[in-house]
């Protein structure tokens, strides 16, 4: 028998015990009868103090002693105390008064074996947080060989056309950087200058290079991957003077240099990724165990972003850590990076979760939520998504994080998903009871999500069909512009699928639709993605790319594109990576044995 089973039984048999308590407690006629006897007591003032026949101390239920004295072992006494003379009174106050005490005893009972159960519960999740910190810091010694990338060639030559493409593509991007923004974190394509986000802080740490390691990797450009590597061991130093995502340094910074290290095993980055997380590891030291969201990597000092909820924390942020902390505790032994996460787990595991739902924001200081909002969005997104490939990750052996996907995906389901008039099934925004009829492009990595976990679902089919019909969505929101490139966001009032708002009409060179093309191809073999694919990757080619690289577009409704000037560093990482890997054949970085983290990095399944 499971062990969550045997919780519910116990839990079964504690219930029916404390109302079978109360029953007797609050019995009417019996209770009624007592007080009747009671009325007439000369010791009023006494009675009056103490009218209470439970109380509650310590946890658990007592009996007032002088309402009932010497737990009516002397009915003398009681007597005395009720001035009650008639001797078949007193039998039955007696009978009641010792079902009243049984019923106490059982329901004291219950509570030890209820608070038993908790603690055996805490037990076994800190036997399971150890076992893996165990296990993997056995694998300390873990070395790679390097992967073979001259595989996956597909046989059909129009779609290895289409593959060589994609390839150009990726170097006509990294040729551009190289060029005009070596050593800098990203490049301004049109006006052929350096740039930087503020959540890479104000160094030039290179987060295009990073990125950019497994992509030309897989693709076979290992001369560009050798400039990269050179790069890395002369002149990457996360030393900004100002503050850095944790978030995004970790699913750029480590995650990239994690899947270098698996891919090529080279140790110069796995040394890399190491030092760079003992910089981030300042942000963990809050009250509650959730993480800040920024650190400076010199100072160390730590904060939230001042727009989250009144300095919380973001749940896709501290959310998004598992895969690439416990990855650095395979690899170096360290126990501590796992750790770190597993804490998060544990907190997040225990906190109440109204309709199911993990809302967007938490109080490090104080654990506690925030807004009431969820997302499988912004904000939410890549939580969801690391749930489920952690388990995978851990071999199919972390069963925690498989039944924390499985809830979550319920209560997603129950709560979020919606079907509007013209019949597209999409995922809202849950804010404060109310779902918001509006879908962002991080929402249509979920239609890959879905299909990933699918196999592993008690319904397959149920959950596959709605991959597809999210999927599906998300294409429509690419059909329906000019462009034939999807917007920032869309509603699902009056034009279906479509964005009303200014500012949700962008498209910065985003993956997550094409990462649901790839996954749905890869489980499913429908063309159809494959021709989705290659119709997004033509009109990326078409209309964002500049004179050295690829540039976002302000309004993708607008025919003649407007550039925001800026060659986003995931463009490089996940979004050709995903085409390349769709027009390549399974046996190049296999979904059986891979896991890639939400930045399109790949790392290999734990054995």
């Amino acid at each position: 028998m499971k062990l969550s089973q045997r919780f519910a039984i116990l839990l079964g048999l504690g219930s029916i015990a404390i109302f079978c308590y109360g029953m007797v407690l609050f019995l009417p006629k019996e209770n009624a009868e007592l007080n009747k006897m009671f009325e007439h007591s000369h010791d009023e003032d006494a009675f009056d103090k103490n009218h209470d026949v439970l109380s509650n101390q310590d946890g658990k239920l007592h009996v007032n002693s002088l309402t009932l004295p010497n737990k009516l072992h002397s009915n003398d006494a009681l007597a005395d105390n009720a001035n009650i003379k008639d001797a078949s009174q007193r039998r039955k106050i007696d009978e009641i008064a010792k079902d009243h005490l049984a019923a106490i005893e059982e329901a004291n009972r219950v509570l030890s074996m209820k608070a038993q159960i908790e603690a055996d519960k805490a037990k076994i999740l800190q036997q399971e947080h150890e076992k893996m910190l165990n296990q993997l810091a056995q694998a300390g010694s873990y070395k790679v060989e390097p992967y073979d990338y001259k595989r996956g060639e597909p046989k059909d030559p129009s779609i290895l056309e289409k593959r060589n493409a994609i390839k150009e593509m990726m170097k006509f991007a990294w040729d551009g950087y190289k060029k005009h923004a070596w050593g800098s974190n990203e490049l301004r394509p049109v006006s052929l200058r350096k740039h930087s986000a503020n959540i890479f802080g104000s160094a030039n740490t290179g987060a295009t290079i990073v990125d950019a390691l497994d992509t030309l990797y897989i693709m076979g450009l290992i001369d560009e991957f050798d400039d990269a590597k050179k790069w890395v061991h002369e002149s990457l130093d996360m030393n900004s003077r100002t503050d850095i995502s944790v978030f995004e340094v970790n699913i750029r910074f480590i995650g990239g240099l994690l899947s270098a290290y698996f891919l090529s095993g080279d140790p110069i980055f796995m040394n890399q990724a190491k030092s760079i997380a003992d910089k981030l590891s300042p942000a963990f030291n809050s009250p509650s165990g959730i993480p800040y969201a920024l650190v400076n990597p010199i100072t160390g000092k730590t904060k939230n972003w001042g727009w989250a909820s009144g300095g919380c924390s973001v749940l896709s942020e501290f959310g998004s850590l598992h895969l690439e902390f416990s990855m650095l505790t395979r690899i170096t032994g360290d126990k501590s990076y796992l750790d770190k996460v597993l804490k998060i787990r544990e907190i997040l595991k225990k906190m109440d979760k109204p309709n199911g739902l993990y809302f967007n924001y938490i109080n490090p200081k104080t654990g506690a939520w925030g807004q009431r909002h969820a997302s499988v969005g912004a904000l939410g997104d890549s939580f969801y998504e690391y749930l489920l490939k952690t388990w995978l990750l851990s071999g199919k052996t972390d069963h925690t994080a498989k039944e924390m996907y499985d809830s979550a995906v319920k209560a997603i389901e129950s709560n979020m998903i919606k079907k509007s008039p013209g019949g597209l099934t999409y995922i809202g925004e849950y804010k404060n009871s109310r779902v918001e009829p509006k879908m962002g492009h991080l929402t249509c990595f979920a239609g890959g999500m879905f299909a990933l976990g699918a196999k592993y679902a008690d319904d397959e089919k149920h959950y596959l069909d709605l991959a597809a019909e999210i999927t599906h969505t998300c294409h429509e929101s690419y059909e329906r512009t000019p462009l034939k490139i999807g917007p920032e966001a869309f509603g699902f009032t009056g034009n279906e699928a479509v964005a009303v708002r200014a500012n949700e009409k962008y498209y910065i060179l985003r993956p997550e639709v094409i990462e649901s093309y790839f996954i749905m191809w890869r489980i499913t073999k429908d063309p159809k993605y494959r021709q989705w694919g290659w119709e997004a990757a033509q009109a990326i080619n078409k209309h964002c790319r500049v004179e050295s690289g690829f540039s976002g577009i302000k309004n993708v409704y607008e025919e003649k594109p407007q550039y925001d000037d800026v060659q986003q560093s995931f463009l490089l990482a996940e979004t050709f990576k995903y085409l390349y890997l769709l027009f390549s054949d399974d046996d190049l970085i296999s979904l059986d044995e891979w896991v890639f983290n939400t930045e399109a990095h790949p790392f290999p399944v734990v054995r």
